[in-house]
């Protein structure tokens, strides 16, 4: 009864987390960024794809993970989510993931907006001339575009930003008919950075069509991470039990590879 419990609540979670993901937002900032020109980081999501695939330009990667307290990812899934950025970036200074924690604002839903609001009150790291900087934000509460039918449990809202609703995936993993939590986070973590990696067709063209007509900016490849249900009905039950995430598939890393990835 829970199984089918749980299978029912989570079938429209991957369509709710990427409901956002395209929307660029600008807005005050209350760190010391002299010199430094933040735009570059609030751009839309995929704007940045081959910045952060190849050298070209950047050199090496910084990650700031924020968590609220209470709230920190395991370190399982940051270790997975390194070792999927070292396979598909070219970084050869070197990929760096900073974590600390904040205290929460006390809300127990958040809404896009109220997530930029603590990124720009927070985020500390921004692009520099040769390293390119992504903020990752877990937090607690929920989204507010949760209903009913589905919970979002991820979303990349800028071209260096996303948010994972981390007390979400918390309630929804590490019992005996819920995926475990490191494999639940790191299917997320790596899901949401796929799209600001351009996948799929949302800034790294597609080598050959594979895009999902009824489900724009996800892979048609069942077993794909970037598969819109790679989170959801069937694609959680194929976790529970399983030690890994779902991969990406030949033709998401066809994508990356042509726009400068591995």
């Amino acid at each position: 009864m829970r199984r089918s419990f749980l299978t029912m609540l989570l079938l429209l979670v991957f369509i709710n987390s990427c409901s956002k993901e395209d929307v660029n937002h600008t807005g005050p900032n209350n760190n010391d960024t002299d010199n430094i020109d933040i735009t570059l980081n609030q751009k839309a999501t995929g704007a940045s794809s081959h910045d952060l695939l190849s050298d070209d330009v950047f050199k090496s990667m910084i990650i700031e993970v924020v968590y609220v307290d209470g709230f920190e990812p395991s370190q399982n899934a940051i270790n997975n989510f390194k070792s999927f950025l070292e396979a598909r970036t070219f970084k050869p200074n070197g990929i760096t993931i900073e974590k600390r924690a904040i205290t929460s604002s006390g809300k127990t839903k958040y809404t896009i907006q109220d997530i930029i609001a603590i990124e720009e009150a927070n985020r500390t790291k921004y692009n520099t001339n040769n390293q390119i900087a992504v903020w990752v934000f877990f937090v607690d509460g929920a989204s507010h575009e949760n209903t009913n039918n589905g919970v979002v449990l991820g979303t990349a809202y800028r071209n260096t930003s996303f948010v994972i609703f981390e007390e979400t995936i918390q309630d929804l993993s590490n019992s005996a008919f819920e995926p475990n939590r490191s494999v639940l986070e790191t299917t997320v973590i790596t899901h949401e950075f796929g799209h600001i990696l351009g996948l799929t067709n949302l800034g790294t063209d597609m080598v050959n069509t594979h895009e999902d007509t009824e489900h724009p900016k996800h892979c048609n490849v069942e077993n794909c991470l970037m598969y819109w249900s790679a989170e959801t009905g069937d694609g959680l039950s194929n976790l529970i039990g399983s030690s890994s995430a779902p991969q990406l598939d030949a033709q998401c890393i066809a994508d990356l590879q042509a726009n400068g990835g591995k």
